[in-house]
């Protein structure tokens, strides 16, 4: 799955060639990612090797996938979606940057594809995403996108030593359909 966006940024899947820009990436970000995602704490090479092939099976198994932000040809952060649930017609999508290349809108565009292909090709009724409560650029992307904000899970997302509240957000596909009639 590719996706073009604005200028020279696209979306498009890991590979196992991706692995050590990836980690390089992570390393690179891990006090800030670290802040709001469990595993960036502890990543090490041979976890960023495993998750991506880890999304390859995701992937053959046609239960979502994850892609890579690429701007140029530079590896920029991830997104994808959780557990694809076809019964019920959801799935959640999860997304992470490198701090330095925050504020210019490409996840939210990023996300925005995402969203699109799970209503337009899946024919999905419902996407969320959650959020650490103090993630203040996350929240902001749910909401600039007109997410609904359900409530917190508390202490959901456990990490070494503490546990974060979630702020669980949802759109649902009558509603991304008139806010992209608009």
């Amino acid at each position: 799955m590719q996706f073009e966006l604005t200028g020279s940024v696209r979306l498009r899947p890991l590979s196992e060639a991706d692995t050590d820009e990836l980690y390089a990436l992570i390393d690179a970000n891990r006090e800030y990612l670290a802040r709001w995602m469990p595993w960036a704490e502890t990543q090490t090479r041979a976890g960023t090797a495993e998750f991506i092939r880890t999304t390859l099976d995701q992937a053959a198994m046609d239960n979502g996938f994850q892609v890579a932000l690429v701007i140029g040809e530079r590896l920029a952060g991830v997104l994808g979606y959780h557990s694809l649930d076809r019964e019920n017609r959801r799935v959640s999508i999860g997304y992470w940057i490198a701090e330095s290349d925050q504020g210019r809108g490409l996840m939210t565009e990023a996300v925005m594809r995402l969203i699109d292909h799970a209503f337009d090709v899946w024919g999905l009724h419902r996407v969320e995403i959650r959020s650490a409560i103090d993630n203040a650029r996350s929240r902001a992307l749910c909401e600039r996108l007109g997410f609904v904000e359900e409530g917190v899970l508390r202490e959901a997302e456990a990490f070494a030593d503490r546990y974060h509240d979630l702020v669980v957000y949802s759109m649902l596909a009558p509603e991304w359909a008139r806010r992209a009639g608009s």
